[in-house]
């Protein structure tokens, strides 16, 4: 598929703010199935960017605001191409328990001591285990939308899987982030990742609003070899062309889109919007 994406974010402020630093992880990755073929970000007040890849190989682009100034906008627009990853054959648990499979995981399979002691945990482990990594990777993403309703409001984004349990409802970010938990008490390393979804109310649609998105890839035994394998816990399927990805983490706090402060005492309000356009497709016509 082929999208032009569209990300504006936008900051008024009640007074002059100065100083205002920030982190965009904003641009979709490049990788075998995915192609960037342009990308550009515009911000008013007009400021330089700088950009570097962070610890996991996400770009990151910072920029800095000096002078007072009482707006901010974030105009972010990428073009992308994107292909439907293979997936692998299941194969036995044995190259998860090889010690070579820990280090190839490293850091994705440990857990980050936040992870409540619950028994609802300890049974949705028993419950998503399966034959094969892959077959509980699988049962994982559909067990997660079973147990747990999608519903916006009654999380926010510094929850935690304790709050999804508590709730028992949440958002994308809630959903990978408990995927990530089941993944890892099986010893599947497993990643955050945060981008973008084609997913238009009507099917026929060549332009829609949509939301960034969250979901995870977990390490996959494939052959001879290990593949990160892309899951969506929010959709109950496997990762596909329809899934734009931005970057990777352990966790949400890793890839947040925008991260920023400034100095002054002013308030903020904020407003976003993301538009994705298939490119590759004519409008619909009535």
């Amino acid at each position: 598929m082929n999208f032009a994406i569209r990300y504006l974010t936008e900051y008024r402020y009640d007074g002059p703010v100065t100083d205002n630093l920030n982190a965009l992880r904003v641009k979709p990755a490049t990788l075998p199935t995915q192609t960037v073929e342009d990308f550009v970000v515009r911000i008013d007040p007009e400021t330089r960017l700088n950009q570097h890849l962070d610890y996991f190989g996400t770009t990151v682009i910072e920029f800095g605001i000096s002078r007072p100034h009482e707006h901010l906008s974030i105009d972010v627009r990428a073009r992308v191409r994107t292909a439907a990853p293979a997936v692998p054959e299941p194969t036995g648990w044995s190259p998860v328990e090889d010690r070579s499979y820990d280090a190839a995981a490293g850091e994705f399979l440990l857990l980050d001591g936040s992870e409540p002691d619950d028994v609802a945990i300890d049974d949705l482990v028993g419950l998503t285990r399966a034959e094969s990594p892959l077959a509980t990777a699988q049962r994982v993403i559909e067990v997660i939308p079973d147990r747990f309703e999608y519903r916006a409001g009654v999380t926010y984004v510094g929850s935690t899987v304790a709050d999804l349990l508590a709730a028992g409802a949440g958002v994308c970010q809630d959903f990978a982030h408990l995927a990530l938990l089941l993944l890892r008490r099986h010893g599947i390393g497993a990643r955050y990742v945060s981008g973008y979804l084609w997913a238009p109310q009507d099917g026929d649609e060549a332009s829609a609003e949509v939301e960034t998105h969250a979901w995870v890839e977990a390490l996959l035994p494939a052959g001879d070899d290990l593949v990160w394998v892309p899951l969506d816990p929010t959709n109950r399927t496997l990762g596909g062309e329809t899934h734009v990805k931005v970057g990777h983490g352990r966790h949400y706090a890793d890839v947040p889109p925008i991260k920023g402060v400034y100095r002054g005492a002013a308030g903020s309000e904020l407003s976003a919007s993301v538009r994705m356009t298939r490119t590759d497709v004519s409008p619909s016509r009535t």
